[in-house]
């Protein structure tokens, strides 16, 4: 493709295929672990060097208070670089999660089809119905009882 071309996106390719997306974060993720490697030397030189510089007439602990916020925002620039490579991680497997949905779908919702067919197909029949009989008792006795306790005629309790 030609960068002049108003459609060129350099990443499209990139983002379209799973194995792509997923080398592609994975040399990012390299790039930014040796960054923080660096980053870690670098803290603990930064920290060597601010606690060990003392000013005339500071007590023993002036020179760590003074060293501390230094101290925090390098941990903090760490701790990010750290969570971005995490982060790196997950959407790649998101990514190939993503395609593997896409291609179980159209399978998905077939077998949710027949399912819905098979459903319905099958109509119900109803019981039969038969009268009442004279001095048997009645099975459903609690669908088809008194109401109210008033109604109860010549019943006995439990």
């Amino acid at each position: 493709m030609n960068s002049n071309d108003p459609n060129h996106a350099p990443l499209r390719d990139v983002a379209q295929n799973p194995e792509a997306t997923a080398r592609y974060l994975a040399d990012v993720q390299r790039v930014l672990l040796d960054i923080g490697r660096n980053l870690e030397a670098l803290a603990l030189e930064t920290r060597v060097h601010c606690r060990d510089t003392h000013v005339e007439g500071d007590r023993w602990f002036d020179a760590w208070m003074r060293a501390q916020p230094v101290e925090r925002a390098l941990k903090d620039v760490l701790k990010h670089v750290e969570c971005v490579t995490k982060g790196l991680e997950k959407s790649a497997f998101k990514r190939r999660a993503h395609d593997e949905a896409v291609a179980n779908t159209a399978k998905k919702r077939k077998e949710k089809e027949l399912e819905k067919k098979g459903k319905i197909a099958p109509p119900l029949q109803a019981a039969p119905q038969s009268p009442p009989q004279q001095g048997a008792p009645s099975r459903n006795s609690g669908y088809g009882g008194p109401t109210s306790i008033y109604d109860m005629d010549n019943r006995e309790s439990a």
